[in-house]
């Protein structure tokens, strides 16, 4: 028994070894996708998004980046956003390649999308503001992870539906697939059970006499009409969301593009 206990550790510690070195390489192996000027994310938490980035990103072969910046010149988010992907010439597979940006500038509260080649066809400007709207709350809050991995996440989510398709469809929910395929099922269930206890035959002329029935006397009375009126308010507030468009780059790079404040 005792020599039983020792294979075993001997096994678990001889796999540990192995795993350690691919894991180094894996790490090694990711390249840096999060620029976090602003110091608004801990180490732990930038080597964590970092790798999720990574990951997420090679399934769509598509870098997905992230840039923070306390203030930028002139407040120019976008031409700062452009100007970096001119520079440093991100791309998954080749210099100037797929990759999509989030932007955040802490001063200005600007939060931008940018997106390029593969994600500009993929993430439009369309799709950049819904993922705009959906992390803002948390960047409005200080909740800059959670913001972050929602962004990283609705990225890729979005980017495995055609273009000319709506990712926040609800019949693409899975759990409205579930409920459906249960509500389904439940109806088909119930009229199997309906049927199986056999058809009524009787009806409301089964025991009616037709030659001693009938209507003795009909009458109509009219009282009177009402007419209400009711007025209509309009809404005229209006407010700025921010907006979605796209450009072109100093170097010649189109994008999609979506911006705002946070």
């Amino acid at each position: 028994m005792r020599r039983r206990y020792v294979l075993g550790a001997v096994l678990f510690f001889l796999v540990a070894y192995l795993m350690v070195p691919a894991l180094m390489v894996k790490a090694a192996d990711d390249k840096p996708l999060i620029f976090d000027e602003a110091n608004l994310l801990s180490p732990e938490e930038r080597e964590e998004l970092n790798a999720m980035a990574n990951e997420y990103g090679a399934e769509r072969e598509t870098d997905i980046m992230i840039l923070t910046a306390n203030r930028v010149e002139n407040d120019a988010v976008e031409a700062w956003t452009e100007n970096f992907y001119d520079e440093y010439a991100p791309g998954y597979d080749r210099r100037h390649g797929n990759t999509v940006i989030l932007s955040i500038v802490l001063d200005t509260h600007d939060v931008h999308l940018e997106g390029y080649y593969k994600a500009e066809k993929y993430l439009d400007a369309g799709r950049l503001t819904k993922i705009r709207s959906k992390i803002t709350p948390d960047l409005s809050r200080g909740n800059y992870k959670q913001a972050f991995e929602k962004y990283i996440k609705t990225a890729h989510r979005y980017m495995g539906f055609e273009p000319d398709m709506n990712p926040d469809n609800i019949l693409f929910n899975l759990w409205f697939q579930l409920g459906a395929s249960a509500a389904i099922g439940a109806i088909a269930v119930g009229v199997m059970a309906y049927r199986s206890g056999g058809r009524v035959t009787v009806n409301s002329h089964t025991y009616e006499d037709t030659s001693t029935s009938g209507i003795l006397n009909q009458q109509d009375r009219y009282v009177r009409t009402t007419v209400t009126k009711q007025k209509i308010e309009r809404n005229t507030s209006s407010g700025s969301g921010g907006g979605g468009g796209g450009g072109v780059s100093s170097g010649g790079h189109s994008h999609s593009s979506s911006s705002g404040k946070f």
